[in-house]
């Protein structure tokens, strides 16, 4: 078997590793409210996100590909060995930050650790001046924007979605209410589960389609216009990968997010996964590779506050704002040391 085919090979396959910690790590994402409001059992829970994270490849489309694929990082700075030194610096990243308990973001890992790869090969190569001139600012500039935006406006659209709540079910008595959000929380755990699934399976399905690319399989035409030859294996390999790793679960990440941060009620929970469900539906048909857990941890602190600011446990939710803020620089630092030592192995990298 020829060596490109071999590297290509260990490149899906850790891409797909990577996708199934993204749903392993990520699974607190979708089923946290919906178990600490005892609505299913934890191991309901996460066959119903499971299910619905892999369905989610059929409704979303693939914009959030694209942008993965071919609006990050110029494809002619991009190497199979680029591709798998992100993956590895976004797959550290992960398990640490999973065995730490912080629901971090997978996402931001991911570019974190590829434009980290590719940065740290651009500097090898035509020195550290260099090593910005891989970044497109395009792609970029929404992402990083909507780091901010994105749990910002889950926050919003939860306090909007718990008011109006509040004020249609005025008359009803809390057993009513209780018993009718509990019904009501398992369709917002399922629209949650399906921005979820067609958010992040997305993101590795764009690396995949780069990894392609940079073997030769596909053109820059066939990113842009004819993924129609070859997504649906893409696709289908990529959502079924982070639905089995939602399926296995990080229930440190559960604990954090369904407990530490708010206690919540079915009624709580589904106006929480509503407006995170609703942001993640518009961000992934525009394209924009937000955090899913950003979303949520907004939309969760939203509910919350409602009640009164003192309902939010700020501390937690400061140590949680911290690990956004290191995780593409730590992840690209990962990466761009993962690439360095392949240098040192293979000169050709």
């Amino acid at each position: 078997m020829n060596t490109g085919l071999v590297v290509l090979l260990i490149t899906v396959i850790t891409a797909l590793l990577f996708d199934f910690l993204n749903g392993f790590h990520d699974a607190a994402n979708s089923i946290a409210t919906v178990v600490s409001t005892r609505v299913l059992s934890p191991r309901l829970a996460v066959l119903w996100a499971a299910f619905f994270n892999f369905v989610a490849a059929f409704f979303l489309g693939t914009a959030v590909a694209h942008t993965i694929g071919k609006g990050m990082i110029r494809l002619d700075d991009v190497t199979q060995y680029v591709v798998i030194a992100g993956l590895l610096g976004a797959i550290v990243w992960d398990v640490l930050t999973w065995w730490w308990g912080l629901p971090t973001s997978s996402s931001h890992a991911l570019i974190g650790g590829y434009a980290g790869a590719a940065m740290a090969r651009a500097a090898l190569n035509r020195g550290f001046s260099q090593a910005f001139d891989v970044i497109l600012p395009e792609g970029w500039t929404k992402t990083l924007v909507f780091i901010v935006v994105a749990p910002i406006l889950g926050l919003v659209l939860a306090l909007i979605f718990t008011i109006l709540t509040y004020w249609v079910m005025r008359g009803a008595s809390p057993r009513q209410v209780d018993t009718w959000f509990r019904k009501l929380q398992l369709l917002s755990a399922a629209a949650y589960s399906l921005g979820h699934g067609g958010n992040d399976a997305q993101k590795t399905m764009g690396i995949v389609a780069g990894a392609l690319y940079t073997a030769g399989y596909i053109s820059k035409v066939d990113m842009s216009l004819n993924w129609g030859r070859y997504h649906w294996p893409i696709i289908l390999g990529a959502h079924t990968a982070i639905a089995l790793g939602t399926y296995f679960g990080g229930w440190r990440i559960v604990h954090t997010m369904g407990s530490k941060i708010t206690k919540l009620k079915p009624f709580g929970g589904f106006c929480a996964e509503s407006a995170g469900a609703l942001t993640l539906f518009g961000t992934a048909l525009a394209g924009i590779p937000v955090s899913t857990t950003h979303t949520i941890t907004g939309a969760i602190v939203g509910v919350g506050a409602v009640h009164r600011l003192s309902a939010v446990r700020w501390g937690v939710a400061r140590r949680i704002v911290w690990a956004w803020i290191l995780t593409i620089p730590a992840s690209a630092m990962v990466a761009a040391i993962v690439f360095w030592i392949i240098r040192l192995v293979y000169t050709a990298a």
